[in-house]
């Protein structure tokens, strides 16, 4: 562990659809690295319990809590976070991970894309519902309490900006642009508060449930990143060694692990812009 990743100890750590995927990866590695972690799905399922066994076998019964709840819903995003506190009696840090991809418009998205009108407009409406509103959701819901004890950070999930254009991509690629713009609007109005917001994408198609599956599993590229590549930087967003940085943009892709982890998240941290443009 790097001594910046010490500060972890004990830190309250909330991951949206920390079940599967790049939430499970993040999720077992801040566990790994001493941090107490509450873990979301929309439902109970044998994806979450298989994870919750995982992580208490790695960490201890007392270090891992899982609770189902759908991020797109408000109601449901106050009640977790009220169970997580009872639980662990505190949040610190939310990474908003939980999302829906393009297999709710079409199974063949990625090798046969969608036009926008040809999309089912309640699929549309799931996939916004879910990745604009829930992260909005969650953060509505955890950001008061961390407001109380002057610290936290928020933690938002995203996707290259080749894929926010990417032709047959709507809504998935519109919605993590607007997960971005939100996440620069929340790091300014959070700005003096000890609450910090950045953004942490894989930096290409991963290996994961949003994906279709069968032979044509693969990115628009033919490549698959290892879910796994989440683990990089996620420690270091998480841990005090990241405090003095808000509003910025990280790719796991481009964090080098045999690096220092400042210079490593440097080496990953997107250009600031002062006007970002999409046409």
């Amino acid at each position: 562990m790097n001594e910046s990743d010490l500060s972890l100890k004990d830190r309250v750590v909330v991951v949206t659809g920390g079940t599967r995927g790049l939430g499970k990866e993040m999720a077992l590695a801040l566990l790994a690295a001493g941090a107490r972690v509450a873990i979301t799905g929309s439902e109970i399922t044998p994806a979450m319990d298989a994870t919750l066994a995982e992580g208490r076998a790695l960490a201890g019964e007392d270090r891992m809590f899982a609770v189902a709840a759908d991020v797109a819903d408000p109601g449901d995003c106050r009640r977790a976070i009220d169970q997580i506190i009872d639980v662990f009696g505190a949040v610190h840090v939310l990474v908003n991970n939980a999302g829906r991809g393009m297999r709710l418009i079409s199974e063949t998205f990625n090798t046969q894309p969608t036009r926008f009108w040809e999309a089912d407009p309640i699929a549309w409406r799931k996939i916004i519902d879910t990745n604009v509103n829930g992260p909005f959701n969650m953060a509505h819901a955890i950001t008061p309490h961390m407001l109380a004890q002057g610290f936290g950070k928020i933690i938002n999930v995203s996707t290259s900006d080749v894929t926010m254009v990417r032709k047959g991509y709507a809504p998935y690629g519109p919605s993590k642009a607007a997960l971005e713009a939100a996440s620069r609007v929340w790091a300014q109005d959070l700005a003096g508060t000890g609450v910090t917001v950045n953004v942490y994408l894989p930096g290409g198609a991963a290996d994961t449930d949003l994906l279709p599956t069968g032979p044509d599993k693969k990115g628009a590229d033919g490549k698959l990143l290892s879910p796994a590549i989440m683990r990089r930087g996620i420690l270091w967003l998480c841990s005090d060694a990241s405090n003095s940085h808000t509003g910025e943009r990280y790719t796991a892709r481009l964090w080098d692990e045999a690096l220092p982890a400042d210079q490593a998240a440097a080496g990953a941290r997107s250009a600031a812009v002062e006007k970002p443009a999409i046409m």
